[in-house]
């Protein structure tokens, strides 16, 4: 009896919670939709009106909008925190607007640009706050300017966009990107971002070259005006935390009119540990021109379960001084003429995100077309070879999951990368190592929660058993892969555990930046750069 009238006290005791919580947030969200109305209507002299561009709950548009950059759709869940209020301005002065009324109702403001955030704390959180979302899809302009080997790319941008108008104007330029078209250029940018051609020409960031940046005033500077430490803190440490990037301006790079890519496949049947060791040792040491990366998953052949490793390249070069380049650097990979496809380069942007050279390289612009699925990733970086005993271990975990599931990508480093100090920009990871790792452990629409659950279990063991072969003290991990399972938390000791994970010693320098800039860390979230004054 005691029990029952316990159950029904707790069950009443959330209902009125949950009702209190659900009318302070629509009060808050009135306060804020009107103060967006009044402010804007008294401040801009834009003709565009805000109240076109805001969504609520309230609003039939509000899921639709909500959901269109969703790339991971396990944030799609109801036990995450959702935006009060949606906001996809067209006109910086909107987004004025918004810093200004968030800051005087107290309301945090997140920033999505692809959605690609791996964690899905531009649209959303694992705790009950009051946020609102700024959606910067329609910040999405490209300016190409071929004489000056330059482009001024709006913040909302997603790479493939990118891409694809350079091509338009050029078949000798291209730009250090990433591999996803659907990935955002301000997120991409402001982790640092890394692509296949970094090994000759470094980071996305290292050729930024601009920027148009708000600050939490609603001040819009540019690099001159915003000084040097903040314009070296928005290149590869999250932009957003300390304001909004508008628009980047870029350093194109030069790109032969012909280049080769190929994909060979390899199956432990076809000694692939031994081909993985060897190319562990020389992938970072190759031409420059040439990229290999080492894509890692289970597949079954003839009805037996085994590893596969996809070698997937891009040679800035012809095919005939790319097979004297394997012969010499890489013979046992067996490469051959037929492997090896000439095409323009941004057909190689195409085939590397979709696997494919024969669509058309307008699908690069259409952001639906890369499929959403639901997964957790993860990074690591290793500075030493994993020997094959480590390899033969790895397999094993590999086989206690479905075909598919469990991906490995080792992007190589070396190159142009090893010319950079760790603190040129905030992204440390530089000389030394060897390569990176994106490991993703994915499911269908249909799984259940109990195998979501085992799902998520397994990757944080393969993860732990990595370890034993990953950078140490710290080990290091990529910011554009956010991963909350290594810390979270807003103030210096918590921000600590992760900061220098992924920013080493340039954790340090951008708390200062951070507390000079947003005092009163405005701008925040789980895994934000907090302010300080004793660091």
């Amino acid at each position: 009896m005691k029990s029952s009238y316990a159950l029904l006290l707790f069950v009443l005791l959330f209902s009125l919670y949950s009702s209190a919580s659900s009318a302070s947030s629509a009060s808050i969200s009135k306060a804020f939709i009107q103060c967006l109305k009044t402010h804007y209507s008294q401040n801009s002299q834009n003709s565009n009106p805000i109240s076109q561009v805001i969504y609520t709950p309230n609003n039939s548009s509000y899921t639709s909008v909500l959901r269109y950059s969703i790339q991971d759709l396990r944030f799609l869940s109801p036990s995450r925190t959702k935006p009060l209020v949606i906001v996809t301005p067209v006109h910086e002065s909107q987004i004025q607007t918004v810093i200004f009324c968030a800051k005087k109702l107290n309301i945090q403001v997140r920033i999505r640009g692809g959605g690609h955030d791996f964690e899905g704390l531009s649209y959303s959180s694992p705790n009950p706050i009051q946020f609102v979302m700024i959606d910067m899809i329609n910040f999405r302009s490209v300016d190409v300017d071929v004489a000056n080997g330059t482009a001024w790319v709006g913040s909302g941008t997603c790479l493939g966009e990118l891409y694809y108008k350079i091509a338009e104007k050029s078949s000798t330029y291209g730009f250090p990107g990433g591999f996803w078209a659907t990935v955002g250029v301000g997120g991409f940018l402001s982790g640092g971002g890394y692509g296949t051609m970094k090994r000759k020409y470094g980071l996305g960031a290292d050729n930024v070259i601009d920027a148009r940046f708000m600050d939490v005033n609603g001040r819009i500077l540019d690099k001159e005006s915003m000084g040097e430490d903040l314009f070296w803190a928005i290149r590869g440490g999250i932009a957003s935390n300390f304001g909004i990037v508008l628009a980047w301006k870029l350093k194109l790079v030069a790109v032969p009119e012909i280049v080769t890519i190929f994909a060979v496949k390899r199956t432990l049947e076809q000694n692939c540990t031994a081909l993985l060791y060897k190319w562990q040792n020389i992938a970072s040491k190759l031409d420059r021109d040439l990229y290999i990366r080492a894509e890692l998953l289970t597949v079954t052949h003839e009805g037996k379960r085994t590893i596969q490793i996809r070698f997937k390249s891009l040679f800035l070069g012809g095919a005939d001084r790319l097979l004297l380049v394997m012969k010499e650097s890489f013979p046992e990979l067996g490469l051959v003429r037929e492997d090896c496809m000439e095409v323009p380069w941004i057909k190689s942007a195409l085939f590397f995100a979709r696997n494919t050279i024969n669509e058309s390289t307008q699908v690069l612009s259409n952001r639906s077309a890369i499929p959403k699925l639901f997964y957790k990733a993860k990074s690591d970086y290793v500075k030493v070879p994993i020997p094959v005993e480590g390899l033969e271990g790895l397999w094993k975990r590999f086989f206690q999951v479905d075909d598919g599931a469990i991906t490995i990508v080792m992007t190589p480093y070396g190159g142009k990368m090893d010319e950079f100090p760790e603190s040129a920009l905030p992204f440390p990871h530089r000389a030394g190592n060897l390569y990176m790792m994106f490991i993703s452990i994915s499911w269908a629409a249909n799984t259940t929660v109990v195998e979501q659950n085992k799902r998520l279990d397994f990757i944080r063991s393969l993860y732990s058993y990595l370890g034993n072969y990953a950078s140490k003290n710290p080990r290091e991990a990529y910011v554009n892969y956010n991963d909350l399972d290594i810390g979270e938390g807003t103030s210096c000791k918590e921000a600590s555990l992760w900061g220098v994970r992924y920013f080493k010693d340039n954790f340090k320098r951008l708390v200062r930046v951070k507390t000079v800039v947003d005092p009163d860390n405005f701008f925040r979230h789980e895994q934000s750069i907090p302010t300080c004054t004793d660091i």
